[in-house]
């Protein structure tokens, strides 16, 4: 059955006790060609469950004998493969959070919005058919586990490591990928949150929508407002023509939220109001607009602790952390190194077009004793530093010397003369500052660049730059920097 024949002949239950919001939600289904059967409360859907087996069921939250919740409580009990979308009061965050930490596949707030009623049944009939297997049983739905896509498999696929965290981490980016519930990715800098996040919107009915990756600590706070929601023609000064924000640009796929934690409060708050009610208001417009994303952030940051000292929102917290994923430290998942080194060389001997040299087991053995505080990213860098300054096949790595014994160290002090402190006379004051610093920086770029060839992609990271920042940096010090072989041109 093709994806088309399979959202044409879905099945749909509809459960509200009110007898004209369920005749509208009824037409409105039918008017988009699904099958719906409808009951008016928890009783009369549990029967209407015992005879069918449906794709998606829609329920309100409040019912006459009982909560709509039960329902996903029940489904999720009996490993139903039914998707479950919850209606609930407008302005009850607190419900609409419970529902989606039980299961539900989204949920839609009263009074509802018919375009974006049909849009989240849309994404949850086409989630139902991609799980769908023929024998449509309880132990089949069971074992309906998607495959991943190709985009899917290849995002995970970057999720390297097979230690026990990182096969939990993995399985659990499986399991939640396919809901609409936020996610929180949680882990020190450097161990790859957006990785994390890139491989949640792989693996989600959202793959082919956009991918919107926003960091929220390198946004002036003036410009935040226009950034998230967009701007019209005119709205202030320079403003030459309607903008679209982030949550525009992400209609249809998923908003990465990066150091959400470095959010000013008063933008805090304009977020939680986009997340709650699902619609922004542009800067300059009198009217609000629908969006539909799927919100990821990331953090460094102890919310818990941010939230104690008054500069994190606790509402926005719990809208946040539907879901939470955390990745461990390195350190803490050293039997992943090897499979990570192995990775991290491969990908630089593509970006440079090199063979890059092997790692001995003494050289990984020297790693695996670092307490390597910057996570994959340190490791990363470290790598890029031994291959661009190595010599010979096998590598050579530039790291900090081993741990000494106390009475070593003792040893060492009373051998070595004490240092005569240099009087200031020995090196005047620059009579120029800016023009000192530039010639200093300067001979350092030059240096990194003589070492890997010019090119600046390898000399960027070995100096821990960016590369537009090294771009930017050889143009501002007028360094002649002639590309590289393994590198194009400037535009």
């Amino acid at each position: 059955m093709t994806n088309t024949s399979a959202m044409s002949n879905a099945h749909i239950l509809v459960i509200d006790d009110e007898p004209d919001l369920r005749t509208l939600y009824e037409l409105t289904l039918l008017r988009e060609g699904y099958r719906v059967d409808t009951a008016g409360s928890v009783g009369e859907a549990r029967d209407a469950l015992e005879r069918n087996h449906f794709d998606v069921v829609i329920t309100d939250m409040r019912l006459p004998d009982g909560m709509g919740i039960e329902l996903l409580v029940h489904l999720r009990s009996q490993q139903r493969a039914e998707r479950c979308i919850v209606i609930t009061a407008h302005g009850s965050a607190e419900n609409a959070v419970e529902s989606l930490k039980a299961g539900a596949f989204d949920y839609l707030t009263k009074p509802v919005d018919l375009k974006q009623f049909r849009s989240v049944i849309a994404s949850a009939v086409q989630d139902t058919g991609a799980r769908s297997t023929p024998a449509r049983t309880p132990s089949a739905a069971a074992a309906a586990q998607p495959e991943p896509t190709r985009q899917g498999q290849a995002a995970l696929e970057r999720l390297v490591g097979e230690s026990a965290a990182m096969r939990s981490v993995k399985e659990r980016v499986l399991k939640v990928a396919r809901s609409m519930a936020p996610v929180l990715v949680r882990g020190e800098s450097g161990t790859g949150k957006e990785l994390i996040a890139q491989a949640l919107h792989a693996n989600s009915h959202r793959f082919a929508g956009p991918w919107i990756a926003v960091n929220c600590s390198a946004i002036p706070e003036s410009l935040l407002e226009a950034e998230f929601f967009g701007a019209k023609k005119g709205s202030y000064t320079g403003a030459t023509h309607d903008r679209e924000g982030f949550f525009q640009a992400a209609k249809g796929g998923t908003l990465f939220l990066d150091e959400i934690g470095d959010l000013p409060l008063a933008m805090q708050a304009k977020l939680l109001r986009a997340i709650q009610e699902r619609c922004v208001r542009a800067i300059g417009s009198s009217q609000e607009e629908a969006v539909d994303v799927r919100i990821v952030s990331a953090t460094h940051k102890e919310l818990s602790e941010e939230i104690q000292a008054g500069r994190f929102r606790q509402d926005l917290y719990y809208r946040l952390n539907v879901i939470d994923i955390f990745i461990p430290p390195l350190r803490e998942r050293t039997q992943d190194l090897p499979a990570l080194c192995e990775a991290l060389l491969k990908r630089i001997g593509q970006e440079s077009g090199t063979t890059p040299p092997t790692l001995s087991d003494n050289a990984m053995a020297q790693i695996a004793l670092l307490p390597l505080n910057g996570n994959v990213r340190e490791l990363e860098n470290m790598l890029h530093r031994a291959v661009a300054l190595g010599e010979g096949s096998e590598l050579q790595l530039d790291t900090a010397p081993a741990p000494i014994s106390t009475g070593e160290a003792a040893a060492l002090v009373a051998q070595s003369p004490s240092p005569e402190p240099a009087p200031d006379a020995v090196k005047p004051l620059p009579s120029d500052l800016q023009e000192h610093l530039d010639a200093q920086e300067r001979e350092i770029l030059t240096r990194a660049l003589k070492a890997t060839g010019f090119n600046r992609t390898m000399a960027a990271n070995l100096l821990g730059l960016s590369l537009r920042q090294m771009r930017y940096r050889i143009a501002r010090l007028k360094i002649h920097a002639p590309a590289s072989r393994d590198e194009p041109a400037d535009d």
